[in-house]
């Protein structure tokens, strides 16, 4: 599956709610396992992000969607990178190369 790596910066509601963080990790997990992606990991952090989500999905769409249902929740704002692992980028290298 196609991996994601989603940095997080807290709004303002998500910095006041801080405490409830790790319950908002676990329900964002649900949410993604839901429409059949995994949350493969997620990092508090610091610096100009405040969270990393590593997540797997079927497709764009499908990542898509549980990033907007974590965002309209209001708790944070995503950047997302769509990420590929050594096998995968050995595979783009062959199509490049003809």
């Amino acid at each position: 599956m196609p991996t994601y790596v989603t940095l997080l910066s807290w709004t303002d509601q998500g910095v006041q709610n801080y405490k409830d963080t790790a319950q908002r990790a676990e329900a964002f997990g649900a949410v993604v396992q839901k429409l059949g992606a995994k949350l493969l990991s997620i990092y508090w952090t610091v610096g100009p992000y405040d969270l990393v989500a590593i997540v797997e999905a079927p497709d764009d769409e499908t990542a898509t969607a549980a990033l907007l249902q974590l965002g309209g929740v209001g708790n944070v704002r995503s950047t997302t990178l769509r990420a590929f692992g050594p096998e995968a980028m050995e595979r783009v290298i062959a199509k490049a190369a003809g």
